[in-house]
């Protein structure tokens, strides 16, 4: 089969071979990969940034039908739509995947990272782990929610934004659009987006965002936020930027979260008076749970949430990688299956 590996190449990063799998074990299905989005994390692994994989299959935005299933299986059946996520595996019997947390289990596994990924025209997944797809969601949105969303669905959530509150979003892209969406059409919060692009800016606006800010053209967003609305209720971090993290902290008022999504290689500036002074939280949030992306999708089916989407061949996904680095990618890249 087609598949989409790590390259020990470092030039390339990654390379489109044949690649044979392994027979199913126990609790496994292996699964006909319709669609895979391509992520920006699918760039940190392919550049070596989490630690270096060479050969590994890349890809945890997948959808696809349930070709084969092996013993114990209970929870899947052969012409199921499922999805592959970033959050693979948990072991199941730690704190973490006792108390709702399962995606901090320190043994998890991830697609695409730790273990073969959907970036590919077949994947062996863990059954219950798999998350069905709803019918009425278009698979090729629904790879955008397996990650994108319900990345962004669960730091909204743990923002604790209320209805008519306002929330600041850093960051326009493939996460940042998906986040308006679920602030304000899940949430019913009032919803700034912020970034440096007036196209990602005008495609925010379209899907949601009741006001925007082009922080390359206009200044501060932060003290823009201020004298607006008074300051937000939360705000969310999308961008991969250490300037937007920090002006996030300052575009809060007081007794409010910041929620840190995106992935910068550096570190944030952390004002110890002001977070104190006005108690501002800044809290992690990584992708959802199972739950997370069951009710994620839910919402993608009932057409609350309507990811941007473009399709391109699994043989492409060099040129994805470089669009994405060059930050030309409006909405999401999403590899179908059968184009060759």
């Amino acid at each position: 089969m087609r598949a989409a590996v790590v390259s020990s190449d470092k030039q390339k990063l990654v390379e489109v071979k044949d690649v044979q799998l392994r027979p199913l074990e126990y609790g496994e299905a292996l699964v006909d990969i319709e669609y895979c989005g391509v992520c920006h994390t699918d760039l940190h692994v392919a550049k070596g940034d989490f630690g270096d994989v060479p050969g590994r299959i890349l890809g945890h935005e997948g959808v696809g039908i349930v070709r084969e299933v092996a013993d114990g299986v209970t929870s899947l059946k052969v012409g199921d739509r499922v999805s592959v996520a970033w959050f693979f595996e948990g072991c199941g019997h730690c704190e973490y995947c006792l108390t709702g947390n399962e995606t901090f289990c320190r043994d998890v596994k991830n697609a695409g990272y730790s273990v073969d990924g959907a970036m590919a025209e077949q994947c062996i997944v863990k059954a219950d782990y798999a998350v069905k797809v709803p019918e009425g969601l278009d698979p090729r949105q629904a790879t955008s929610i397996t990650c994108a969303g319900v990345t962004t669905y669960k730091a909204i959530k743990v923002a604790d934004v209320k209805p008519g509150e306002w929330i600041a979003i850093y960051g326009a892209g493939g996460l940042g659009n998906l986040a308006v969406q679920y602030a304000k059409h899940v949430f019913n919060a009032k919803v700034i987006a912020i970034d440096i692009n007036d196209d990602k800016l005008s495609l925010a606006k379209e899907v949601g965002a009741d006001l925007t800010f082009n922080s390359k053209m206009k200044g501060d967003p932060a003290e823009w936020i201020q004298k607006e609305v008074g300051g937000a209720h939360a705000a969310v971090v999308t961008a991969v930027s250490k300037q937007a993290f920090n002006q996030a902290v300052h575009s809060v008022r007081p007794v409010s979260k910041v929620v840190a999504v995106g992935l910068p290689p550096e570190t944030m500036d952390l004002e110890i008076v002001k977070t104190v002074l006005d108690g501002i939280e800044v809290v992690g949030s990584l992708v959802g749970t199972r739950k997370d992306l069951e009710e994620a999708f839910m919402f993608g089916a009932e057409g609350k949430v309507v990811p941007v989407v473009h399709t391109r061949r699994l043989e492409e996904v060099g040129d994805v990688f470089k669009e994405m680095e060059e930050g030309r990618i409006q909405g999401r890249m999403v590899l179908d299956m059968s184009l060759k």
